[in-house]
């Protein structure tokens, strides 16, 4: 059943923060991340505006690959976890993927299936401690697979840097050294670079030959969304990091409620009017994807003013002071993110970040008419 709320998907905008993701990285290859749904934009959408314009397409999981594959897109299909299984193992061979390999059983898969795998990525876990063999092990990762018969496009090598988005922090220098230690003596493409790692200036593996072929993977900021953490004092938002936000999400006003000083809006009565002034109820709440902790203040965006979000997040409504914003009335449309609200403001409101806002909405609003 379709929601009050809706979004409405900017595919200017993806495409214009992939060039600027090009722009922080000169020459340098881009896997678009598109798993969780496009970041709960869509997975397909995200498909059909990038593909053209991006060189290969990243996915978290082999049935994200096959979607794709089923709608027609035939390029380039990076699979970040790999197969989990055999079947999902032959999936790969089938549906021309390039799977990342990163634990010993995904190996013991490929030597018990008589497939051979052109391409394959090797993951290196180099300080994250989530996926990914140890460095010292990577010239036996790749004889292991040579031996079996994958890779003769290219066995290639990835890490993900667990504190790219605080760039001075000591774990990136050690985790980019240990990455380049590993890999520079061996053959094969080379990815270090997450929307993070762009910013930071790493599109182009640290430490590693200039002329080596470099992948980044950009994710987030593709969205609009800048990559900073949260909470953060001042992180760049997306029209200060150049990035225009690929998601507006809204709601109308249904109700306006006038408030007394001391009128208490919400379950729990947690706020309290300390002058005379007016509450609008706008038709989203947690069962939207909005999330159910943020607290008053949190901004919401009405008539081009930002209004503060008053009492507790309902189920199917939400409460925002329009005290000073006296034009706006039912029907009205409430930004809770998106164009002229940058989602990073809100993720900070609430004590999250911006991934969690874009991904909760997936499946649950549709797009706007």
């Amino acid at each position: 059943m379709r929601r009050a709320a809706s979004i409405q998907l900017h595919p200017e905008a993806l495409r214009h923060n992939l060039a600027v993701a090009r722009g922080l990285a000169p020459g340098v290859s881009m896997w678009t991340v598109i798993k969780a749904e496009g970041y709960g934009h869509g997975l397909l959408w995200a498909a059909e505006v990038l593909a053209g314009a991006s060189d290969g397409l990243a996915v978290s999981q082999i049935g994200e690959a096959r979607a794709l594959r089923e709608a027609g897109f035939d390029g380039p299909l990076l699979v970040l976890q790999g197969p989990h299984d055999v079947g999902e193992l032959r999936a790969c061979h089938q549906l021309r993927l390039e799977p990342v390999i990163h634990e010993t059983a995904q190996l013991d898969h490929l030597d018990a299936v008589p497939v051979r795998l052109p391409t394959v990525w090797v993951k290196l876990n180099t300080g994250m401690n989530r996926l990914g063999f140890g460095p010292p092990d990577a010239e036996g990762v790749a004889r292991r697979l040579r031996a079996a018969g994958h890779g003769s496009w290219g066995v290639h090598w990835m890490t993900h840097l667990a504190c790219a988005d605080e760039p001075e922090h000591p774990q990136n220098a050690r985790q980019l050294e240990g990455f380049a230690a590993a890999v520079s003596p061996l053959p094969g493409q080379a990815s270090v670079a997450n929307s993070a790692a762009l910013f930071a200036g790493w599109g182009r593996a640290p430490g590693l030959d200039p002329e080596r072929v470099c992948w980044a993977r950009p994710g987030i900021m593709l969205y609009g969304a800048h990559p900073a953490s949260v909470p953060a004092d001042a992180p760049p938002e997306g029209p200060q990091a150049d990035l225009r936000p690929a998601m507006t999400v809204q709601a109308p006003i249904i109700a306006i409620q006038p408030l007394e000083p001391g009128s208490m809006v919400g379950y729990g009565a947690t706020w309290t009017a300390d002058a005379p002034g007016r509450a609008g109820i706008v038709a989203m709440g947690y069962a939207d994807g909005y999330p159910r902790h943020a607290p008053s203040g949190t901004p919401v965006r009405v008539r081009d003013r930002i209004c503060p979000l008053i009492g507790r997040v309902s189920m199917d409504m939400l409460a925002v002071d329009l005290t000073d914003c006296p034009q706006a009335g039912v029907g009205d449309l409430a930004t809770l993110w998106g164009e002229g609200l940058p989602v990073e403001r809100v993720a900070r409101a609430a004590g999250t970040i911006s991934y969690e806002l874009l991904t909760r909405v997936a499946d649950r609003l549709q797009p706007a008419r």
